[in-house]
């Protein structure tokens, strides 16, 4: 056999064999690509996203799109051809397992942790909507969850409402903590709660809940790996009464990052005009309950997916400017937001025509 004709056939084999080593080698990475991008302005699988009932809304037109991204599963096992295919291509990003999926959680625990996340987002939403426009909302301290196995089983429940510690006005979340954490463990600590029953009935029957009792319950020493502190094993959140009826309809979303586009989707309904002069504006974002915007993971993603499907500008939270205008899709304007007063503005530049007044980003933030 000529010497050329076993090189090229030696090599050929070498390659073969590194395929088939690349195909069965698993890695410990996971893939991000653009997901799915909606309008909050619009109807999605044939209903509104945004429902409002018991007050006037206002036409709107353009787009207020919330923008996804779609991760491998925790349960899927990358191989090394797949790695270096997602590294080189321009609209994936690979990254460590354990940076989407830390400390092992499994796909059950990342999808009800997604899904407590958006539900929140999106009462945040409501109440920084309304906030901005003046409509008061009522607000309440509430049980959000309680550990299984821990001194407030069975004692507290969720959604039960917190009213005082130890005869300690509450009025917010973290206040209750710091009023347990005064004792040390085997202490006995005392709410005072309008237990969820009560507090249900009296708003279906839009009534102020006065029915209130005590509940005495004994610390127990903390096992994390933070500093050694009596608890009782719950965490604490924040419900709220609304004057009439917002319902978001969006199903398979999960996480934090819509909350900004939700709340400007909400603010548009319900104020005469539309916010975006019919251009097409994306974004993204968490908000809280004061109109604060915050960060959010994979905005190289979002930006691509948005622009992919004919975003002109994207809203973007301050702290992912800097990530985001690295590799800026052609022919989308990034606007730099910290708060929904800040979106609001831009929109108002955007629908006007000042584009040049914009705050844009940039590599440095």
């Amino acid at each position: 056999m000529p010497r050329r004709t076993a090189t090229m056939l030696a090599s050929t084999l070498m390659l073969i064999v590194l395929l088939c080593a690349g195909l069965l080698i698993d890695v410990p990475y996971s893939e991000m690509s653009p997901g799915p991008t909606v309008n909050t302005l619009a109807k999605h699988d044939g209903e509104p996203v945004l429902q409002i009932a018991g007050r006037k809304t206002y036409p709107t037109s353009g787009h207020l799109n919330m923008t996804t991204v779609r991760v491998t599963s925790a349960n899927y096992r990358m191989n090394l051809v797949e790695a270096v295919y997602g590294w080189l291509a321009p609209d994936s990003k690979i990254v460590p397992h354990d940076t989407l999926y830390p400390d092992g959680k499994t796909e059950e625990q990342s999808t009800q942790e997604n899904a407590e996340e958006f539900s929140q987002s999106q009462e945040s939403a409501k109440v920084a909507a309304l906030n901005e426009l003046g409509i008061p909302v009522q607000s309440w301290v509430i049980v959000a969850t309680v550990l299984k196995g821990s001194p407030a089983e069975g004692r507290l429940h969720a959604g039960d409402v917190i009213k005082a510690v130890d005869g300690t006005v509450v009025k917010a979340p973290d206040d209750v903590a710091k009023l347990v954490t005064r004792h040390k463990p085997g202490d006995d600590v005392v709410f005072t709660i309008v237990p969820a029953k009560e507090q249900a009935a009296a708003e279906k029957a839009h009534r102020t809940a006065t029915a209130t009792k005590e509940v005495a319950i004994t610390t127990a020493r903390s096992h994390d790996s933070g500093q050694e502190r009596a608890i009782v094993g719950i965490s604490a959140g924040t419900d709220h009464t609304f004057p009439f009826t917002i319902d978001i309809k969006l199903a398979d979303v999960g996480g934090p990052s819509a909350g900004l586009m939700f709340a400007l989707g909400i603010y548009d309904k319900l104020t005469p005009g539309d916010l975006t002069g019919g251009k097409f504006v994306a974004g993204t974002g968490t908000i809280d309950d004061n109109g604060r915007v915050g960060p959010i993971g994979g905005v190289e993603m979002k930006t691509v997916g948005a622009r992919d499907k004919g975003a002109q500008y994207f809203l973007t939270p301050k702290d992912n400017c800097a990530a985001a205008a690295k590799d800026t899709p052609e022919g989308l304007t990034l606007v730099k937001v910290n708060t929904i007063e800040d979106a609001l503005n831009a929109l108002k530049d955007i629908r006007t025509g000042r584009t040049a007044d914009l705050p844009k980003c940039t590599v440095k933030g």
